[in-house]
């Protein structure tokens, strides 16, 4: 396990944060296109052995200090029943109706489908240094929900807002799933398990607080301490519906101002994030001078103002982002923070 990935779990103060990106192993990086030029998305995902060597690239390369094991969050859909492929985004069918859930697969079909994920967790583990860490991850309730109804995330997604009545409904079958992949992803290796909730900050607070806090608190209460949460586009009233949960931390996206959130913070556990992924395309010098500009006002916290701290970006890195800036970032923040 990485030493400051460790003390950032426990929110103990230290001179220089972990460093991991979400995405960190996607299309942006040589190693996976490589790995692209023989296998299919879904074979890098579901063969263990090639999800372990795609997530082990990134830490070879960059030297963050945690991986996170590779793999999609649109796995479970597919277990309970939907037909799942990629050409080359996600194509899921059929969309959530009253009527398909007599179709539903039974949780421990499900489960026994998403075995190759706990597979992939474990080998991901056993090809890891020993002085990194592993991240496990999990898609939000919400987004699947939203996946299921729509079968994207994109636009207004006025057919799952204007039928979230079915969502509590689609969660007596989603959650027991999701609860397990939690579960199996922590015993073959993870050392918290992230719930991607991508969808979930474009709800109403009102909304956030009857439909997403809730699951979300009941998975963290099956997990208590092992469970982070990111949603991009939330803000400061959603989350705080997740104050009673949990949690072992929340990552915020780039429209928060970390240091802030870092000073003032009403959570516990781990602060990940945030700065602004597409300033990774800056041109080298300009790129530098954001980002020093980005860290001085952490900096300037005391090491018990920024315990918890995960630098990282505010959503995950984009395709074709610039493979130096990303080596940069990571030697940038142990010079700063005198690693």
């Amino acid at each position: 396990m990485n030493e400051k990935f460790k003390n950032a779990l426990a929110a103990k103060p230290q001179d220089c944060p972990p460093v991991w990106m979400m995405r960190q192993a996607g299309r942006y990086h040589d190693h996976y296109q490589k790995l692209k030029e023989k296998y299919t998305f879904k074979d890098l995902c579901t063969n263990p052995e090639l999800a372990a060597k795609t997530a082990l690239g990134p830490i070879d390369d960059f030297d963050f200090d945690a991986s996170i094991y590779f793999n999609d969050i649109l796995y479970p859909l597919e277990a309970l029943g939907f037909s799942l492929d990629y050409n080359p985004g996600p194509i899921l069918s059929p969309t959530l109706t009253p009527d398909f859930f007599s179709q539903l697969k039974s949780t421990e079909e499900a489960n026994s489908f998403l075995s190759f994920q706990k597979n992939a967790v474990a080998a991901t583990r056993e090809l890891l240094p020993k002085d990194k860490s592993l991240i496990g991850f999990i898609g939000g309730p919400w987004t699947l929900f939203t996946y299921a109804m729509e079968c994207s995330h994109k636009g207004h997604m006025i057919t799952s807002k204007t039928q979230s009545d079915l969502f509590n409904r689609f969660c007596e079958h989603l959650l027991p799933v999701l609860d397990q992949c939690i579960k199996d992803q922590l015993k073959s290796g993870a050392e918290v398990v992230m719930i991607f909730d991508t969808s979930a900050g474009t709800l109403s607070s009102f909304d956030f607080n009857r439909l997403v806090a809730p699951t979300i608190k009941k998975l963290s209460m099956n997990n208590a301490g092992r469970v982070g949460y990111y949603a991009k586009e939330t803000t400061y009233h959603q989350l705080e519906s997740l104050a009673d949960c949990p949690l072992a931390g929340l990552g915020f996206d780039h429209r928060f101002s970390i240091d802030k959130v870092l000073k003032n913070r009403t959570h516990k556990g781990f602060t990940q994030g945030n700065f602004d992924q597409t300033l990774l395309f800056s041109e080298d010098s300009s790129f530098e001078k954001r980002f020093r500009d980005y860290l001085a006002p952490i900096a300037e916290l005391s090491n018990t103002q920024r315990s918890g701290w995960v630098c990282g970006l505010g959503h995950g890195i984009l395709p074709k982002t610039p493979q130096e800036n990303v080596r940069k970032f990571v030697q940038i923040v142990r010079e700063v923070f005198h690693a």
